[in-house]
């Protein structure tokens, strides 16, 4: 049985595609261990799957004047130290990371002991960690088709993103269920992010009365977002975050509001869901999530919705063209070839492997 090292964290987003990795690389016949910080995020969610899992000391790398700068080198260093020592005692055949900043230190500890690594770059443009990691890797997977022009021609591969394999199978009599809806009505979903999305959440509220026409309307909004005042409005449910029943509400929605990030992005057009996407801004983030959007807009998948433009007039305009249109972007989804990407990147890894 060969063993693979999983690594990536400082996000959720750095964690679900290596987790929906694990089906496929198990019946590939590997053994499964996991590399993060301490206590990152990426520890109780690894944990919770049930996979062994162990940590290193991990650093930020960046690239603004801040008083940690000052000691996360020696962080970094100590990580690394760890990660080469795990490597010594634990011999993996492969690593495969999802990138965060304590996956580099792991990236160079396998470099340094000649075992293979693939990458998966999930941003349009490579955030610093996976710049970093990548001239060390045998094999680049990434996302979106304009990626190609920032990585080297001759390892690197457009596979997508990993999406859990239960996520398609939801059952959309059960997300109305769920809801406590009929099903006389098209169902609108909203998904902000783990944080959930103010300004997306107070545009809802505020176009509810409109939306609602022809709308059933489930939202999620995040922990601690949630208003009572619309708690007991008919077609409308709230939810600060769902688990479990989130591939039937997905089975069960017509229309997708949701940030661009580009994991969920991709789970929604995993799902041929149609979508209005309302990247955060440059005044938020490195604009990633812009440049996501953007792709999806271009490839016919989704609708983009700048944030400085939400009014409730505007997302109301668009909920109603996308879903009028809905056919097109189902088509255009059906028509790319970034379908089972699980599977793509699974047999990378064997192929990397000589498998």
């Amino acid at each position: 049985m060969k063993k693979i090292l999983l690594t990536g964290g400082g996000t959720a987003g750095h964690v679900t595609p290596n987790l929906a990795l694990v089906p496929y690389l198990e019946e590939a016949g590997f053994e499964i261990e996991y590399m993060g910080s301490y206590d990152g995020i990426e520890k109780s969610l690894v944990e919770q799957a049930g996979l062994p899992y162990y940590g290193i000391s991990s650093g930020k790398l960046r690239r603004y004047l801040d008083v940690k700068n000052l000691t996360d080198p020696a962080r970094i260093l100590k990580g690394l130290s760890e990660a080469k020592k795990y490597m010594k005692e634990h011999k993996p055949d492969i690593v495969f990371s999802k990138g965060g900043f304590v996956s580099v230190p792991v990236i160079y500890a396998a470099y340094s002991a000649h075992i293979p690594i693939v990458i998966h770059e999930s941003d349009l443009s490579p955030g610093l960690a996976n710049k970093l990691s990548i001239p060390k890797a045998n094999m680049v997977c990434y996302n979106f088709p304009e990626t190609k022009q920032y990585l080297p021609a001759d390892k690197s591969v457009c596979t997508g993103l990993p999406v859990r394999r239960e996520l398609k199978q939801g059952d959309p009599h059960k997300g109305y269920a769920f809801c406590g809806f009929a099903e006389d009505k098209p169902l609108l979903m909203i998904i902000g992010g783990s944080l959930g999305a103010l300004k997306i959440n107070l545009a809802v509220r505020a176009a509810l009365d409109d939306l609602l026409k022809t709308f059933h309307i489930a939202h999620i909004c995040g922990n601690g977002k949630m208003d009572e005042k619309y708690q007991n409005i008919e077609g409308y449910r709230q939810f600060e975050y769902v688990s479990d029943e989130l591939p039937d509400l997905f089975a069960a929605a017509s229309v997708i509001i949701s940030r661009a990030g580009a994991n969920v992005i991709y789970e929604i057009a995993s799902l041929q869901k149609p979508s209005i996407l309302i990247p955060l801004g440059k005044d938020q983030s490195r604009g990633d999530q812009i440049l996501n959007a953007n792709s999806f807009k271009k490839r016919g998948f989704a609708e983009v919705l700048p944030e400085e433009n939400l009014t409730k007039e505007s997302l109301y305009n668009d909920v109603v063209e996308v879903y009028a249109n809905r056919d097109s972007y189902i088509n255009a989804i059906a028509a790319s070839e970034q379908n089972d990407s699980a599977q793509k990147v699974c047999d990378i890894i064997c192929e990397t492997l000589g498998m």
